[in-house]
């Protein structure tokens, strides 16, 4: 059986790719032409899109490196460790 972090990271990682699927095919549809060749606005779009799915998953990478971090992964700030209690 898969850990809960682990089903975490899929779904939200498969929700992002679905995501990027859907923008990808509104943006064909509506800037398609009829022999199927993409306008240039809309091949303009497509790369913003892909610009925003990186930065998207850029995003969701750092946030569940913070919300799923555990005292053991070695994750925590290095100046915690270092200092002693007074």
């Amino acid at each position: 059986m898969l850990e809960r972090e682990r089903i975490i990271e899929i779904v939200v990682a498969v929700f992002a790719v679905a995501l990027m699927i859907g923008v990808m095919i509104g943006i064909g549809s509506i800037h398609g032409g009829h022999d199927s060749v993409l306008s240039s606005e809309g091949a303009e779009l497509l790369v913003w899109a892909i610009v925003g799915f990186i930065v998207l998953l850029t995003a969701v990478g750092v946030g569940l490196a913070y919300v799923m971090n555990e005292p053991g992964d070695g994750l925590e700030d290095e100046d915690a460790e270092t200092q002693s209690p007074a």
